[in-house]
Protein backbone atom coordinates (compact mmCIF):
# COMPACT_ATOMS: atom_id res chain seq x y z
CA UNK A 1 0.00 0.00 0.00
CA UNK A 2 1.64 3.38 -0.93
CA UNK A 3 1.67 5.85 0.99
CA UNK A 4 0.40 9.91 -0.30
CA UNK A 5 0.90 13.07 0.98
CA UNK A 6 -1.74 15.83 0.06
CA UNK A 7 -0.17 18.89 0.79
CA UNK A 8 -3.49 21.68 -0.14
CA UNK A 9 -4.66 24.86 2.10
CA UNK A 10 -8.46 23.54 0.76
CA UNK A 11 -10.08 21.28 3.20
CA UNK A 12 -12.67 20.44 0.67
CA UNK A 13 -9.82 19.34 -2.57
CA UNK A 14 -7.90 17.47 0.51
CA UNK A 15 -11.08 15.87 1.44
CA UNK A 16 -11.93 15.11 -1.86
CA UNK A 17 -8.69 13.57 -3.40
CA UNK A 18 -7.98 11.34 0.14
CA UNK A 19 -11.65 9.67 -0.55
CA UNK A 20 -10.48 9.40 -4.07
CA UNK A 21 -7.01 8.27 -3.39
CA UNK A 22 -8.30 5.95 -0.25
CA UNK A 23 -10.78 4.27 -2.33
CA UNK A 24 -7.82 3.02 -4.91
CA UNK A 25 -6.37 1.33 -2.09
CA UNK A 26 -3.84 3.99 -1.03
CA UNK A 27 -2.66 5.45 2.39
CA UNK A 28 -3.43 9.18 3.00
CA UNK A 29 -1.72 11.56 5.05
CA UNK A 30 -2.94 15.80 4.93
CA UNK A 31 -0.88 18.95 5.39
CA UNK A 32 -3.01 22.47 5.77
CA UNK A 33 -0.07 24.23 4.11
CA UNK A 34 3.47 23.95 3.31
CA UNK A 35 5.10 23.81 6.13
CA UNK A 36 3.20 20.85 7.64
CA UNK A 37 3.82 19.30 4.88
CA UNK A 38 7.30 19.87 4.55
CA UNK A 39 7.64 18.54 8.64
CA UNK A 40 5.66 15.31 7.76
CA UNK A 41 7.57 14.13 4.77
CA UNK A 42 11.15 14.75 6.87
CA UNK A 43 9.68 12.71 9.29
CA UNK A 44 8.07 10.19 7.58
CA UNK A 45 8.70 7.89 4.40
CA UNK A 46 6.29 8.64 1.57
CA UNK A 47 5.95 7.44 -2.05
CA UNK A 48 4.48 10.17 -3.86
CA UNK A 49 3.34 13.87 -3.39
CA UNK A 50 0.28 15.67 -4.00
CA UNK A 51 0.95 19.29 -3.57
CA UNK A 52 -0.64 22.81 -3.97
CA UNK A 53 1.22 26.23 -5.27
CA UNK A 54 -0.56 29.15 -3.66
CA UNK A 55 -0.69 27.69 0.22
CA UNK A 56 0.54 29.72 3.38
CA UNK A 57 3.11 29.67 5.48
CA UNK A 58 5.21 27.70 2.67
CA UNK A 59 3.99 27.65 -0.79
CA UNK A 60 4.26 25.07 -3.27
CA UNK A 61 7.66 26.04 -5.02
CA UNK A 62 8.93 26.30 -1.94
CA UNK A 63 8.58 23.04 -0.62
CA UNK A 64 9.34 21.54 -3.83
CA UNK A 65 12.98 22.63 -3.48
CA UNK A 66 13.14 21.45 0.03
CA UNK A 67 11.80 18.44 -0.38
CA UNK A 68 13.87 17.37 -3.24
CA UNK A 69 17.02 18.41 -0.99
CA UNK A 70 15.90 16.25 1.46
CA UNK A 71 14.83 13.31 -0.40
CA UNK A 72 15.14 13.73 -4.48
CA UNK A 73 13.95 10.51 -5.06
CA UNK A 74 10.05 10.60 -3.83
CA UNK A 75 8.01 11.93 -7.31
CA UNK A 76 6.07 15.33 -5.99
CA UNK A 77 3.20 16.32 -8.27
CA UNK A 78 1.99 19.75 -8.41
CA UNK A 79 -2.26 20.43 -8.28
CA UNK A 80 -3.08 23.64 -8.44
CA UNK A 81 -5.53 26.77 -9.50
CA UNK A 82 -3.62 29.19 -10.19
CA UNK A 83 -1.20 28.47 -12.51
CA UNK A 84 -0.25 29.09 -16.28
CA UNK A 85 2.34 27.67 -18.37
CA UNK A 86 5.41 29.43 -16.91
CA UNK A 87 4.10 28.00 -13.64
CA UNK A 88 4.21 25.08 -14.85
CA UNK A 89 7.37 24.84 -16.52
CA UNK A 90 8.80 26.25 -13.49
CA UNK A 91 7.97 23.70 -11.37
CA UNK A 92 9.23 21.07 -13.78
CA UNK A 93 12.33 22.53 -13.97
CA UNK A 94 12.15 22.12 -9.95
CA UNK A 95 12.13 18.55 -10.29
CA UNK A 96 8.31 18.55 -9.98
CA UNK A 97 6.93 15.12 -11.56
CA UNK A 98 4.45 16.54 -13.06
CA UNK A 99 1.66 19.99 -13.03
CA UNK A 100 -2.25 19.50 -13.01
CA UNK A 101 -4.85 22.13 -12.90
CA UNK A 102 -7.56 22.57 -10.68
CA UNK A 103 -10.46 21.05 -10.73
CA UNK A 104 -8.08 17.75 -11.47
CA UNK A 105 -9.43 15.42 -14.10
CA UNK A 106 -9.50 11.95 -11.95
CA UNK A 107 -8.36 9.76 -14.98
CA UNK A 108 -5.02 11.65 -15.77
CA UNK A 109 -4.69 11.80 -11.95
CA UNK A 110 -4.64 8.61 -11.04
CA UNK A 111 -2.58 7.74 -14.11
CA UNK A 112 -0.16 10.15 -13.28
CA UNK A 113 0.26 8.80 -9.36
CA UNK A 114 0.10 5.36 -11.11
CA UNK A 115 3.08 6.17 -13.32
CA UNK A 116 4.90 8.05 -10.58
CA UNK A 117 4.79 5.34 -8.15
CA UNK A 118 5.88 3.12 -10.80
CA UNK A 119 8.45 5.27 -11.30
CA UNK A 120 9.60 5.20 -7.48
CA UNK A 121 9.13 1.53 -7.52
CA UNK A 122 11.94 1.49 -10.58
CA UNK A 123 14.36 3.86 -9.12
CA UNK A 124 14.36 1.45 -6.13
CA UNK A 125 14.70 -1.68 -8.13
CA UNK A 126 17.71 -0.05 -9.46
CA UNK A 127 19.77 1.36 -6.63
CA UNK A 128 18.85 -2.71 -4.95
CA UNK A 129 20.51 -3.99 -8.32
CA UNK A 130 23.24 -1.55 -8.23
CA UNK A 131 24.34 -2.79 -4.87
CA UNK A 132 24.30 -6.34 -5.77
CA UNK A 133 26.43 -5.83 -8.74
CA UNK A 134 28.83 -3.44 -6.94
CA UNK A 135 28.98 -5.61 -4.20
CA UNK A 136 32.79 -6.24 -3.40
CA UNK A 137 33.13 -10.17 -2.70
CA UNK A 138 33.93 -11.08 0.61
CA UNK A 139 37.73 -12.01 1.12
CA UNK A 140 37.27 -15.66 2.41
CA UNK A 141 39.97 -17.04 4.62
CA UNK A 142 41.52 -17.91 8.13
CA UNK A 143 44.64 -18.92 6.57
CA UNK A 144 48.00 -17.19 7.88
CA UNK A 145 48.74 -15.87 4.33
CA UNK A 146 45.03 -14.72 4.14
CA UNK A 147 44.91 -12.94 7.35
CA UNK A 148 48.30 -11.18 6.50
CA UNK A 149 46.89 -9.74 2.98
CA UNK A 150 43.87 -8.41 5.04
CA UNK A 151 46.21 -6.60 7.84
CA UNK A 152 48.08 -5.34 4.75
CA UNK A 153 45.17 -3.79 3.24
CA UNK A 154 43.89 -2.27 6.57
CA UNK A 155 46.95 -0.32 6.60
CA UNK A 156 47.59 0.40 3.16
CA UNK A 157 44.32 1.71 1.57
CA UNK A 158 43.97 4.42 3.78
CA UNK A 159 47.01 5.87 1.88
CA UNK A 160 48.26 6.95 -1.80
CA UNK A 161 50.88 4.75 -2.06
CA UNK A 162 50.86 2.63 -5.19
CA UNK A 163 50.74 -1.53 -5.02
CA UNK A 164 51.33 -4.29 -7.19
CA UNK A 165 49.51 -7.30 -6.49
CA UNK A 166 50.94 -11.20 -7.54
CA UNK A 167 49.63 -14.28 -7.72
CA UNK A 168 48.46 -16.87 -9.95
CA UNK A 169 45.44 -16.51 -12.35
CA UNK A 170 42.52 -16.84 -10.39
CA UNK A 171 44.23 -16.72 -7.17
CA UNK A 172 41.84 -13.14 -6.19
CA UNK A 173 44.50 -10.84 -7.37
CA UNK A 174 41.22 -8.35 -8.49
CA UNK A 175 39.44 -9.14 -5.05
CA UNK A 176 42.30 -7.36 -3.43
CA UNK A 177 42.43 -4.51 -5.73
CA UNK A 178 38.75 -3.90 -5.39
CA UNK A 179 38.95 -4.16 -1.45
CA UNK A 180 42.08 -1.58 -1.18
CA UNK A 181 39.84 1.01 -3.40
CA UNK A 182 36.90 -0.06 -0.86
CA UNK A 183 38.46 1.24 2.28
CA UNK A 184 40.34 4.32 0.74
CA UNK A 185 39.83 7.56 0.67
CA UNK A 186 39.28 7.31 -3.10
CA UNK A 187 35.75 4.56 -2.13
CA UNK A 188 33.04 7.08 -3.91
CA UNK A 189 35.30 7.85 -6.52
CA UNK A 190 35.61 5.34 -9.57
CA UNK A 191 37.31 1.77 -9.75
CA UNK A 192 38.29 1.50 -13.53
CA UNK A 193 39.74 -2.26 -13.98
CA UNK A 194 42.00 -2.24 -17.56
CA UNK A 195 42.98 -6.00 -18.00
CA UNK A 196 46.12 -5.15 -20.25
CA UNK A 197 46.75 -8.82 -21.45
CA UNK A 198 43.27 -8.34 -23.70
CA UNK A 199 43.80 -5.45 -24.95
CA UNK A 200 45.86 -5.33 -28.68
CA UNK A 201 49.36 -3.75 -28.03
CA UNK A 202 48.77 -1.53 -30.61
CA UNK A 203 45.15 -0.05 -28.48
CA UNK A 204 46.45 -0.36 -25.23
CA UNK A 205 47.71 3.54 -25.49
CA UNK A 206 43.99 4.93 -26.75
CA UNK A 207 42.60 2.39 -24.17
CA UNK A 208 44.43 4.10 -21.71
CA UNK A 209 45.07 7.53 -22.70
CA UNK A 210 42.35 8.22 -24.72
CA UNK A 211 42.63 9.63 -28.29
CA UNK A 212 41.82 12.49 -30.45
CA UNK A 213 38.99 12.43 -33.65
CA UNK A 214 41.57 11.78 -36.54
CA UNK A 215 44.43 10.58 -34.29
CA UNK A 216 44.48 7.33 -36.68
CA UNK A 217 42.02 5.01 -39.06
CA UNK A 218 38.98 3.90 -37.06
CA UNK A 219 39.17 7.41 -34.43
CA UNK A 220 36.02 8.66 -35.77
CA UNK A 221 35.84 10.52 -32.28
CA UNK A 222 37.11 11.63 -29.40
CA UNK A 223 37.55 8.88 -26.85
CA UNK A 224 38.34 9.32 -23.05
CA UNK A 225 40.92 7.24 -21.88
CA UNK A 226 40.85 5.06 -18.88
CA UNK A 227 43.25 7.26 -16.37
CA UNK A 228 40.73 10.22 -16.98
CA UNK A 229 37.90 8.02 -16.03
CA UNK A 230 39.26 7.14 -12.70
CA UNK A 231 40.53 10.45 -11.75
CA UNK A 232 39.45 10.43 -8.30
CA UNK A 233 39.59 7.11 -8.16
CA UNK A 234 41.89 4.12 -8.38
CA UNK A 235 42.85 2.61 -11.82
CA UNK A 236 43.48 -1.45 -11.70
CA UNK A 237 45.65 -2.12 -14.07
CA UNK A 238 45.46 -5.85 -14.25
CA UNK A 239 48.24 -8.24 -16.10
CA UNK A 240 50.60 -5.31 -16.46
CA UNK A 241 53.62 -7.81 -16.95
CA UNK A 242 52.31 -7.64 -20.79
CA UNK A 243 52.09 -4.03 -21.21
CA UNK A 244 54.27 -2.81 -24.37
CA UNK A 245 57.14 -0.96 -23.93
CA UNK A 246 56.16 1.99 -25.13
CA UNK A 247 52.58 1.85 -23.18
CA UNK A 248 54.66 1.37 -20.12
CA UNK A 249 56.69 4.87 -21.25
CA UNK A 250 53.88 6.91 -20.85
CA UNK A 251 52.24 5.13 -18.03
CA UNK A 252 55.60 6.14 -15.97
CA UNK A 253 55.33 9.80 -17.04
CA UNK A 254 51.95 9.70 -15.48
CA UNK A 255 52.71 8.21 -12.74
CA UNK A 256 55.99 10.65 -12.55
CA UNK A 257 53.93 13.91 -13.54
CA UNK A 258 49.92 13.13 -12.71
CA UNK A 259 49.56 14.07 -16.48
CA UNK A 260 48.75 12.53 -19.69
CA UNK A 261 47.94 13.55 -23.18
CA UNK A 262 45.59 11.63 -25.37
CA UNK A 263 46.89 9.82 -28.66
CA UNK A 264 46.85 12.66 -31.24
CA UNK A 265 46.60 15.04 -29.23
CA UNK A 266 49.50 17.68 -27.61
CA UNK A 267 47.29 19.29 -24.98
CA UNK A 268 48.49 17.99 -21.11
CA UNK A 269 45.56 16.84 -18.78
CA UNK A 270 46.11 16.46 -14.90
CA UNK A 271 44.72 13.10 -13.79
CA UNK A 272 44.44 12.15 -10.02
CA UNK A 273 44.74 8.41 -9.85
CA UNK A 274 45.68 6.01 -7.58
CA UNK A 275 46.94 3.15 -9.43
CA UNK A 276 47.16 -0.66 -8.18
CA UNK A 277 48.44 -3.22 -10.73
CA UNK A 278 49.05 -6.70 -11.17
CA UNK A 279 50.15 -9.55 -12.62
CA UNK A 280 50.96 -12.95 -12.99
CA UNK A 281 54.42 -13.07 -14.27
CA UNK A 282 57.88 -12.27 -12.03
CA UNK A 283 58.39 -8.91 -13.29
CA UNK A 284 62.07 -8.68 -12.20
CA UNK A 285 62.26 -11.79 -14.59
CA UNK A 286 60.92 -9.48 -17.08
CA UNK A 287 63.10 -6.59 -16.15
CA UNK A 288 66.48 -8.99 -17.27
CA UNK A 289 64.68 -10.23 -20.22
CA UNK A 290 63.93 -6.67 -21.16
CA UNK A 291 60.35 -7.10 -21.58
CA UNK A 292 59.10 -4.61 -18.37
CA UNK A 293 61.06 -1.02 -17.49
CA UNK A 294 62.89 -1.48 -14.41
CA UNK A 295 61.79 2.30 -13.17
CA UNK A 296 58.36 1.65 -13.66
CA UNK A 297 58.22 -1.82 -11.68
CA UNK A 298 60.23 0.82 -8.87
CA UNK A 299 57.20 2.91 -9.14
CA UNK A 300 54.43 0.68 -9.20
CA UNK A 301 55.75 -1.54 -6.29
CA UNK A 302 55.88 0.85 -3.10
CA UNK A 303 53.91 -1.52 -1.79
CA UNK A 304 53.93 -5.70 -2.87
CA UNK A 305 51.01 -8.12 -1.96
CA UNK A 306 51.30 -11.64 -2.93
CA UNK A 307 48.43 -13.96 -3.19
CA UNK A 308 48.93 -16.95 -2.81
CA UNK A 309 47.63 -19.98 -4.88
CA UNK A 310 44.74 -22.04 -3.56
CA UNK A 311 47.41 -25.04 -3.28
CA UNK A 312 49.03 -22.81 -0.67
CA UNK A 313 45.78 -22.42 1.56
CA UNK A 314 44.20 -25.81 1.69
CA UNK A 315 42.72 -25.07 4.95
CA UNK A 316 40.19 -22.02 3.54
CA UNK A 317 38.29 -24.49 1.54
CA UNK A 318 36.03 -26.01 3.86
CA UNK A 319 35.19 -21.99 4.41
CA UNK A 320 35.41 -21.06 0.05
CA UNK A 321 33.08 -24.16 -0.44
CA UNK A 322 30.53 -23.04 2.17
CA UNK A 323 30.31 -19.08 0.84
CA UNK A 324 30.31 -20.74 -2.41
CA UNK A 325 27.48 -23.15 -1.83
CA UNK A 326 25.57 -20.26 -0.53
CA UNK A 327 25.87 -18.48 -3.14
CA UNK A 328 25.17 -20.98 -6.08
CA UNK A 329 22.27 -22.37 -4.31
CA UNK A 330 20.79 -18.85 -4.18
CA UNK A 331 21.28 -18.22 -7.39
CA UNK A 332 19.49 -21.03 -9.16
CA UNK A 333 16.96 -20.65 -6.27
CA UNK A 334 17.07 -24.42 -4.98
CA UNK A 335 17.57 -25.57 -1.49
CA UNK A 336 21.18 -24.75 0.64
CA UNK A 337 22.85 -28.06 -0.33
CA UNK A 338 26.03 -29.38 2.19
CA UNK A 339 29.22 -31.21 1.70
CA UNK A 340 29.83 -33.85 3.75
CA UNK A 341 33.31 -34.24 5.31
CA UNK A 342 34.95 -36.66 3.18
CA UNK A 343 33.99 -34.63 0.15
CA UNK A 344 35.57 -31.73 2.22
CA UNK A 345 38.14 -33.63 2.70
CA UNK A 346 38.25 -34.87 -1.06
CA UNK A 347 38.00 -31.23 -2.32
CA UNK A 348 41.42 -30.40 0.31
CA UNK A 349 43.14 -32.82 -1.60
CA UNK A 350 42.62 -32.11 -5.08
CA UNK A 351 45.54 -29.93 -6.96
CA UNK A 352 43.48 -26.65 -7.70
CA UNK A 353 45.08 -25.69 -10.94
CA UNK A 354 42.97 -22.90 -11.41
CA UNK A 355 42.55 -21.78 -8.13
CA UNK A 356 39.69 -20.08 -6.51
CA UNK A 357 38.23 -19.51 -9.89
CA UNK A 358 38.30 -23.14 -10.42
CA UNK A 359 36.83 -24.09 -6.75
CA UNK A 360 33.66 -21.48 -7.60
CA UNK A 361 33.23 -23.67 -10.91
CA UNK A 362 33.36 -26.44 -9.48
CA UNK A 363 31.44 -26.15 -6.89
CA UNK A 364 28.43 -24.74 -8.87
CA UNK A 365 29.07 -28.29 -11.10
CA UNK A 366 28.09 -30.22 -7.50
CA UNK A 367 25.33 -28.45 -6.94
CA UNK A 368 23.67 -29.10 -10.22
CA UNK A 369 24.90 -32.63 -10.65
CA UNK A 370 24.52 -34.21 -6.99
CA UNK A 371 21.79 -34.81 -4.47
CA UNK A 372 20.87 -32.89 -1.36
CA UNK A 373 24.16 -33.73 0.29
CA UNK A 374 27.65 -33.54 -1.64
CA UNK A 375 29.66 -36.79 -1.18
CA UNK A 376 33.20 -38.12 -1.80
CA UNK A 377 31.49 -40.32 -4.79
CA UNK A 378 30.71 -36.65 -5.98
CA UNK A 379 33.59 -35.29 -6.01
CA UNK A 380 35.39 -38.37 -7.29
CA UNK A 381 32.55 -38.60 -10.33
CA UNK A 382 32.35 -34.44 -11.32
CA UNK A 383 35.72 -33.06 -10.16
CA UNK A 384 38.49 -35.60 -10.68
CA UNK A 385 39.15 -35.13 -14.97
CA UNK A 386 38.92 -38.28 -16.82
CA UNK A 387 42.45 -38.41 -17.69
CA UNK A 388 43.88 -37.75 -14.70
CA UNK A 389 41.83 -40.81 -12.93
CA UNK A 390 43.84 -42.92 -15.79
CA UNK A 391 47.13 -41.52 -15.09
CA UNK A 392 46.38 -42.55 -11.45
CA UNK A 393 45.68 -45.87 -12.25
CA UNK A 394 48.58 -46.75 -14.53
Amino acid sequence: MANILIIDDEKSIRKTLSEILTYEGYKIDEAADGAEGFKMYQAKAYDAVLCDIKMPKMDGLEFLEKAKETNPDVPIIMVSGHGNIDTAVEAVKKGAYDYISKPPDLNRLLITLRNALDKTTLVAETKTLRKKVNKTPEMIGESAPILKIKDTISKVAPTDARVLVTGDNGAGKELVARWIHEYSNRASGPLVEVNCAAIPSELIESELFGHEKGSFTSAVKQRIGKFEQANGGTLFLDEIGDMSLSAQAKVLRALQEGKITRVGGDKEISVDVRVVAATNKDLLKEVEDKNFRLDLYHRLSVILIHVPSLNDRKDDIPLLVDHFLDGVCAEYGIARKAADKDAMKALQQHQWTGNIRELRNVVERLVILSGKTITADDVENYVVPNHDKKKATT
